[in-house]
């Protein structure tokens, strides 16, 4: 079923809050089978919103509409719903007993503006609101179905969980099941590149890549008669898309890197430290932001300057002084005097040029030597980053750094 998503409010537009209510129920939708193909967002004018009611039903057989259901002035939407559909508000018994209900409930005196709440479109069926006063409601009319639910996320979620999804669930003849990869080391258009032979010409399932700061997403998507055919799909495709770049994929499961390293170092109980320069700590504090990675997590030390570099890791100063701090020289001497240190059983160093300023020709800005003791060897790896702004030069070698831990441990 082809539906549209409409939400109501100016102070949507005027970006005042970020409209999570549309991310919500298309993926909900989408999870049913019903497709969405559009998302409206309009200011509180009944001019408008009726023209992008009929505008959606020129295209889709249902719309979802939220918010613009209160009690003030400028909560229009149950009545430019029923004028759209041809129909007339009535006051609708369940409703207004229920507002009266609410309002006992708590001892307060109810406005008179509060009224306005329980009249209904007259062929709609009520759909109560147990988080809020404003109830919602569900309207078929000339084969076409809206569905008004409030603007709170928290009174929305709970109405379309318990008075929406068993009714969509009726109406469902498919549906969809999708996996999404996560992967890093590999851009969009270079994925997108190599899985064109799996691209061209897909019909189900599909194939979709997202990119995200340092990263890169891969959807499959199936819509199938049952869950297990459209899981099966997608469990036949994400093996082929395996085969081409699974070096690259750390998760199946739209995780993070950070929480998929942070679960693998525990797992294989490997105690890490690190020692930070143009990081300034963001490692460190990226890894104790997981549940229980104390077990594994014996310290982290910021040497920002080169005084810390030799005093806290013994790094020499004829190395700083011939090979400067952003070298292959003093990662390696920073990672093994940290080794030396803790004795954990990775140990891992980041120098760097975070910018703006501070690069040369001979090194720019977005240079990074990463060094890693593990398993008796050091290794340092050498990343020349995009220069494109400080913060995400610096969270861009927290990647690196959590990148190349992933693909040691894995």
């Amino acid at each position: 079923m082809r539906t549209a998503i409409l939400t109501v409010g100016t102070e949507i537009l005027f970006g005042q809050i970020v409209n999570t209510n549309a991310a919500f129920l298309s993926q909900e939708l989408n999870n049913l089978g019903f497709d969405v193909m559009y998302h409206y967002s309009v200011g509180d004018n009944p001019e408008r919103l009726e023209e992008l009611i009929h505008l959606a039903f020129r295209d889709c057989d249902m719309i979802i509409t939220t918010g613009g259901l209160g009690p003030t002035q400028d909560d229009l939407t149950k009545e430019v719903i029923t004028k759209a559909m041809g129909d007339e508000l009535v006051v609708n018994e369940e409703a207004l007993r229920a507002l009266k209900d609410r309002y006992e409930k708590v001892n307060r005196p109810m406005t008179e503006n509060n009224l306005k709440q329980a009249n209904l479109p007259s062929s709609a069926e009520i759909l109560p609101n147990d988080q809020g006063t404003a109830p919602g409601f569900w309207l078929e009319k000339n084969g076409k179905i809206i569905v008004s639910l409030p603007g709170p996320p928290r009174e929305m979620t709970n109405m379309f969980n318990k008075q929406v999804r068993p009714r969509l669930k009726r109406l469902q003849d498919s549906v969809i099941y999708y996996r999404i990869l996560r992967s890093f080391g590999l851009g969009e258009s270079k994925m997108e590149t190599v899985l064109l032979p799996l691209i061209d010409g897909q019909t189900d399932p599909t194939i979709a890549t997202y990119a995200k700061e340092g990263e890169c997403s891969l959807r499959i998507a199936s819509k199938r008669a049952t869950s297990d055919e459209a899981e099966a799909a997608v469990d036949r495709m994400t093996k082929e898309v395996l085969d081409i770049i699974g070096d690259y994929v750390y998760s199946l499961d739209n995780e993070e890197l950070i929480d998929v390293v942070g679960k693998l170092l525990k797992d294989k109980n490997i105690s890490v430290s690190c020692a930070e320069s143009c990081t300034g700590g963001l490692f460190a504090g990226a890894l104790t932001g997981i549940d229980g990675i104390s077990q594994v997590f014996e310290r982290g030390i910021v040497t920002y300057s080169n005084r810390a570099k030799m005093e806290e890791l013994g790094v020499s100063a004829s190395t700083l002084e011939q090979f400067g701090a952003v070298s292959r020289e003093t990662a390696t001497e920073m990672a093994e005097g940290l080794r030396a240190k803790t004795g954990s059983d990775l140990c891992i160093s980041v120098t760097g040029i975070a910018g703006p300023g501070g690069g040369s020709e001979e090194k720019p800005v977005g240079l990074v030597f990463i060094g890693i003791c593990y398993e008796g060897k050091t290794d340092v790896i050498k990343t020349q980053m995009r220069n494109v702004n400080r913060n995400w030069n610096r969270n861009y070698a927290v990647l690196n750094m959590l990148h190349e831990i992933y693909k040691r441990i894995k």
